[in-house]
């Protein structure tokens, strides 16, 4: 799988330990976000993730902003992405199975590294379910 990363401030070492995650599952990393903790601003990482999702150069992204509100409203600006909010693995599961998410966005101010790494290999480990939440789905961009 191909996957970009974006992370702002608040995220250099969830990014880094996701990154060697899924290096080792051999998933091919886009890495756009920053590997400081001075102060940034989190669109200028989170567009180049959703160009690459919505151009469908990658097959999903995964953001982290210190909430992942701000990032993940950010990615959502671009049409055919998908980004859900996750702080929980039973979360990223749902939004993969219910919603066919294809960005998801930490909150690293809200959980640990090893919980956003495990919400990263159900996120990526979790297929659509298809059926009745395809229609909803096909109901969520704006065209």
């Amino acid at each position: 799988m191909k996957i970009a990363i974006g992370n702002d401030h608040a995220g250099p070492d969830y990014k880094k330990a996701i990154i060697e995650f899924l290096e080792k599952q051999d998933h091919e990393v886009i890495n756009y976000g920053t590997d400081s903790e001075a102060s940034v601003d989190y669109p200028d990482f989170g567009h180049p993730v959703a160009i690459d999702v919505e151009t469908k150069k990658v097959d999903f992204g995964i953001v982290i902003c210190g909430s992942g509100n701000g990032i993940a409203m950010t990615v959502n600006k671009h049409q055919g992405v998908r980004a859900a909010l996750c702080w929980t693995k039973e979360i990223a599961e749902l939004a993969r199975l219910h919603n066919d998410a294809n960005v998801i966005s930490i909150p690293a101010r809200f959980t640990s590294i090893p919980q956003a790494v495990a919400m990263v290999e159900t996120f990526l480990n979790t297929a659509f379910e298809g059926g009745r939440h395809q229609n909803r789905v096909n109901k969520i961009a704006c065209q």
